[in-house]
């Protein structure tokens, strides 16, 4: 049975493309949308540190679907 999660998945970084090289686009981690929504919020200058960060966070935890709860997780172990 497909969840809730899978069904509104975003794989990768659609909006993202251009900042990244080719091997962090073959990503293994799934963005959900709202998640991408947030990474957007932040500063472009500091963007990309911050993604790199939050699937830091998610690879050491062996969670492979960033959510908006691992951004905000993410944001309180970096002191943001």
């Amino acid at each position: 049975m497909e969840s809730r999660y899978e069904k509104e998945a975003v794989v990768a970084y659609p909006d993202f493309t251009k900042e990244m090289s080719g091997a962090e686009e073959l990503s293994d981690l799934t963005w959900m949308p709202e998640a991408v929504i947030m990474l957007r919020r932040i500063p472009f200058f500091a963007r990309s540190q911050a993604r790199l960060r939050i699937e830091e966070l998610a690879r050491a935890s062996e969670v492979y679907l960033i959510t908006v709860e691992l951004v905000q997780q993410a944001r309180l172990e970096f002191g943001q």
